[in-house]
């Protein structure tokens, strides 16, 4: 069978560029990865069929190639013999190396962090979750809350540097500043963190006094999050830089606020919709009449109940539900009537009613009325 052809596989046009390639590759390997399909035999096929095509196309010199000569550039003889590598599977950087590259660089590790650390030995901060629980009154209306939150900052002292004021990180003489050492065992050699400086590329001889040479001391700090109106429950949202400080003057990760809605007293949300379940009288539900509701942003609203309304009856208040998000249009409320049965009669209330059951027709209560005649036919029948 004919192998598919690299762009296709990836979803891409040939004039895709290593960003457009890299973001296609990257929702791909989430969406077919074993991990998240464990036992599905064609996901594993497909994850490898992505896996090669990326590797081939995010080199230029590969690349090149395949548009050319396409896969017979990689197969036994393909370029006159000399090609990229047999078969085209793996050839040069590997599986771990894809995935190093690409969720490495998600996670602010990998070889991404590697490439931080050759450089003065900085790395990344962490990003740093926030639970945040708001009213369903402040999800309609939105507000700018105020939160409190422990983190790493950078190093005022040393300013981030790790080394003692007056003083300066010095090149690892083991690694000589690439964070990597080589070791032959036989026939090959492995490559593993050097022992010395811990993959930073530097050693710090005189650390300072107050971060003890990590560059960044741990503090608790005020932050204002605004938040919009119309959120959702489970929304996430990203302040970019408020994470936890790099490591020697590294970049800062992010903090992730994820917001949840209390549940309501008397409301419950769908979407942009409201619903209010509103109990009333039997009288009022037989006669018909009107009753206030108060919405979500203090006003009320009035609802008029027409004679004979049952039970389950909704009514729809247009605009008076929650705010669609970064729009300027509204949901709707929905009121549910649910109708009340009297409890404890009194002996007149107890005749009325029965002097009314017994002046009923089929006409009164007609929904009863069919229900068993239709049993009846339906068993008798």
């Amino acid at each position: 069978m004919a192998k598919a052809d690299f762009y296709e596989t990836l979803g891409v046009s040939r004039s895709a560029d290593e960003k457009e390639l890299k973001s296609a590759f990257r929702k791909l390997a989430m969406k077919y990865h074993p991990d998240k399909n464990p036992g599905d035999a064609e996901a594993e096929k497909t994850f490898k069929e992505i896996n090669e095509a990326y590797e081939t196309l995010k080199d230029p010199q590969k690349r090149a190639a395949y548009d050319r000569f396409g896969h017979a550039a990689f197969e036994q003889g393909g370029m006159g013999g000399g090609g990229f590598g047999g078969g085209g599977g793996f050839a040069g950087g590997g599986f771990s190396d894809i995935f190093e590259d690409i969720f490495g660089e998600m996670m602010g590790g990998g070889r991404g962090g590697a490439r931080a650390r050759s450089s003065g030995g900085r790395e990344r901060g962490a990003d740093l979750r926030y639970n945040m629980e708001i009213s369903l009154e402040e999800a309609y209306a939105g507000k700018t809350a105020q939160i409190r939150v422990p983190t790493s900052i950078t190093c005022d002292v040393c300013s981030g540097s790790g080394a003692k004021p007056g003083t300066k990180p010095t090149t690892c003489s083991t690694c000589q500043g690439s964070g990597r050492v080589r070791a032959a065992q036989g026939f090959f050699s492995i490559e593993r963190t050097c022992p010395t400086c811990h993959g930073r590329g530097q050693t710090i001889s005189d650390p300072c006094t107050k971060c003890h040479g990590q560059g960044r001391v741990t503090e608790e700090r005020q932050l204002s999050v605004s938040i919009p109106a119309g959120i959702e429950d489970g929304t996430r949202i990203r302040l970019q830089g408020e994470g936890e400080a790099g490591l020697r003057g590294g970049p800062s990760g992010d903090l992730y606020i994820f917001l949840s809605v209390k549940p309501h007293q008397f409301f419950q949300r769908e979407g942009a919709d409201l619903y209010c379940s509103v109990p009333i009288s039997m009288t009022t539900a037989a006669l018909g009449g009107t009753f206030d509701v108060t919405t979500l942003d203090g006003t009320k609203s009035r609802v008029t109940v027409p004679e004979g309304t049952q039970s389950g009856k909704q009514f729809r208040l247009k605009g008076k539900g929650m705010p669609v998000l970064r729009s300027q249009q509204m949901g709707d409320l929905y009121i549910q009537i649910q109708i009340e049965t009297p409890q404890k009669l009194t002996k007149r209330q107890r005749e009325l009613l029965q002097e009314f059951e017994q002046i009923s027709s089929k006409e009164n209560n007609p929904e009863s009325t069919g229900f068993f005649a239709r049993m009846k036919e339906f068993f008798e029948g």
